[in-house]
């Protein structure tokens, strides 16, 4: 009788563990950031779509970003944002040697490692220069891995406390 429960339940672990893939979001978003900066890019979808939002971003981020939705950048806009998060800027080259690496799991967060090259188009670069490097904190929610932070090297930091500052001084401004 043990033996009949065990085994289901074995299986059922062995399904879940195999399921849960922290890259998963993280390679959708820079997917969409290498179709966007191609020679030739297409119609994309907003690295913060209605959809993308409900599906592969947790929900406090996804109640953080609405907060900070309400303040557009531009007027006629409703993006926060007066750049591209991911790649760090307003101009970009198109991204090459793109690698995504996900860490351990640690306090309920994997944090996937993300460099590339977005600069090769600029000309000579300094002797220190290093790519690209982005941190997608990705936690499970629902069942489903989730990205609940963008951590940007540099002083460039947390996105998510970004997108918190921009409701703040927001509502403080109205």
């Amino acid at each position: 009788m043990k033996r009949r429960l065990i085994l289901p339940l074995f299986f059922s672990l062995a399904f879940s563990a195999q399921a849960a893939d922290p890259v998963a979001p993280v390679k959708e978003i820079m997917d969409e950031a290498v179709s966007g900066w191609s020679e030739n890019p297409g119609e994309g979808e907003d690295y913060f779509s209605a959809a993308r939002l409900g599906r592969i971003y947790s929900a406090d981020f996804d109640k953080v970003y609405q907060a900070a939705a309400k303040f557009p950048a531009y007027d006629e806009g409703d993006s926060p944002f007066d750049y591209d998060v991911i790649v760090s800027g307003q101009d970009s080259c198109s991204i090459n040697e793109l690698s995504i690496a996900p860490g351990p799991e640690t306090a309920g967060k994997t944090d996937v490692k993300v460099t590339f090259d977005n600069t090769h188009c600029f000309g000579e670069r300094a002797p220190d220069w290093k790519p690209s490097e982005l941190h997608f904190m990705v936690i499970e929610e629902g069942g489903r891995d989730v990205i609940d932070d963008i951590v940007r090297a540099g002083d460039a930091g947390s996105l998510k406390a970004e997108l918190q500052a921009i409701a703040s001084q927001g509502a403080q401004q109205q």
